[in-house]
């Protein structure tokens, strides 16, 4: 057996408190691990038609008037983009 002599905050702090740092110090380091391997292991998911309409600039119809001026009017866009892929 070991004998350990100290005031009660240096125990603490050999013990309980560097126990504590270091287990989160341990964790801190697997997740960033986890996260790297994660990150090249994944695929970037390919985006579907509408998506593809969707980004381009283009294709955006805009609502030009009453509350919603200003947004998309995804309606109208919907339409446009069936009547573009029956072609």
């Amino acid at each position: 057996m070991v004998k350990v002599e100290g005031t009660l905050e240096e125990l603490r702090e050999l013990f309980v408190e560097g126990a504590k740092r270091e287990a989160r110090k341990q964790a801190k380091k697997v997740g960033a691990d986890v996260v790297k391997s994660g990150v090249k292991a994944t695929k970037k998911r390919v985006k579907s038609a509408w998506q593809r309409y969707m980004g381009q600039k283009k294709n955006q119809i805009k609502i030009k008037r009453g509350p919603r001026k200003g947004r998309l009017d995804l309606k109208r866009m919907a339409a446009e983009f069936r009547r573009k892929q029956r072609k």
